[in-house]
């Protein structure tokens, strides 16, 4: 497990908790699931001698648990938020995707952007003066962040442009929390190409599409973003009701409001995904509905072009049964013209046959005409 201190002017890793805390600073613990795991009693007994807070063993549970969907908890002493964030580097060669007890599915045909939706949970334990995280042991989130803050600067003279560092655990916690989010933001250009490449293969008229298992397995996955999106706006819905019951009775200090701010800017996020989500698997819905429809009518066109031939040669097929019969006396059967009559016969039949049809608008392209 690592510890970090943050303070108002720097971040620094930590092997020794300093007793007391200095003013205006908390601390960070992070560790990942291999850790905590190993040894669950030890874990929690050190984070209660640095913290002075002791963890339910339901909470510990819940935090090394490889399936738990996004979920938040509160107690006297500390909150609790578990969320699920992309794990770019669970993805395995064959092109499976780890379920969410990290087990890997059956090969499916999926599309590179959405084999990135492989989904890892973070939890989060707000306590008074600290906040610790419970992740995969690779976290390119986490990891970015434990640089940024190691490596701040702080805002020379005359600079307006320069970051702060977190001011309180809630706020590190969404810093986290939005740049989880934005991970699935960047997801909306690669996946919205693929499935318009997909809506244009489906209405290629020169190839037919083969591609359904992929396009199916493309559907499920954006119902599972759509799902996952719907327990993450919850969790972070019940973390804002949380706090606004919390500092209700106070008075409303500008780093609340800020706080507040920072969490309907990451909940207007996750918002933005999901609907992203669901106009994707529309469209998906669509582009099936109108490849059907396009292949119905063009089904339609073959049988009215099939029953013109087979209305045209009907009559003729009539004469030539009559003119087959064995009867010794027929008319023309005796006549030199005979045949030539009858050919021109059938040759007058075919063309008003045509000039009915025309009438009628049956050899006409019904697209065309109207």
């Amino acid at each position: 497990m690592d510890i970090f201190l943050l303070t108002e002017f720097q971040a620094t890793r930590i092997d020794t908790v300093p007793a007391p805390l200095p003013p205006h600073s908390f601390l960070w613990l992070d560790a990942t699931h291999q850790e905590v795991a190993a040894d669950l009693d030890g874990w929690r007994d050190t984070v209660e001698r640095i913290t002075g807070t002791r963890i339910y063993d339901l909470h510990l549970s819940d935090a090394t648990n490889l399936a738990h969907p996004s979920y938040f908890d509160s107690t006297r002493e500390y909150e609790m938020v578990v969320f699920r964030k992309l794990s770019l580097a669970s993805q395995n060669a064959a092109g499976g995707l780890p379920e969410k007890g990290g087990e890997v599915t059956r090969k499916r045909r999926i599309p590179p952007a959405l084999e990135k939706m492989a989904t890892q949970p973070v939890t989060f334990l707000l306590l008074d003066r600290a906040l610790v995280t419970v992740r995969a042991e690779t976290s390119r989130t986490i990891d970015a962040m434990r640089n940024r803050l190691l490596d701040y600067q702080g805002k020379s003279e005359g600079s307006t442009h320069a970051s702060r560092l977190p001011a309180a655990p809630a706020e590190l916690m969404l810093r986290l929390l939005n740049a989880m989010v934005d991970q699935y933001l960047a997801l909306r250009q690669p996946l919205t190409t693929q499935l318009d490449r997909w809506q244009r293969a489906l209405l290629d008229p020169r190839r037919p599409f083969k591609d359904w298992l992929a396009l199916l397995d493309a559907r499920i996955e954006l119902r599972r973003l759509d799902h996952l999106c719907e327990e993450q706006h919850d969790a972070l819905q019940e973390l804002r009701d949380h706090f606004t019951e919390l500092h209700s009775g106070a008075e409303q200090s500008r780093s609340n409001d800020l706080l507040m701010v920072r969490l309907n800017d990451v909940m207007e996020h996750i918002t933005r995904v999901l609907n992203h989500a669901r106009r994707l698997e529309s469209s998906i819905e669509s582009a099936v509905q109108i490849h059907f429809s396009a292949v119905a009518h063009r089904t339609s066109e073959i049988m009215r072009t099939l029953t013109v031939i087979t209305a045209l040669f009907m009559p003729l097929t009539l004469i030539t049964g009559i003119f087959g019969m064995n009867f010794n006396v027929m008319p023309l059967l005796q006549n030199p013209q005979g045949f030539w009559i009858s050919m021109g016969l059938m040759a007058c039949i075919v063309v008003l046959l045509l000039l009915y049809f025309r009438s009628k608008r049956y050899l006409e392209d019904r697209a065309t005409s109207a």
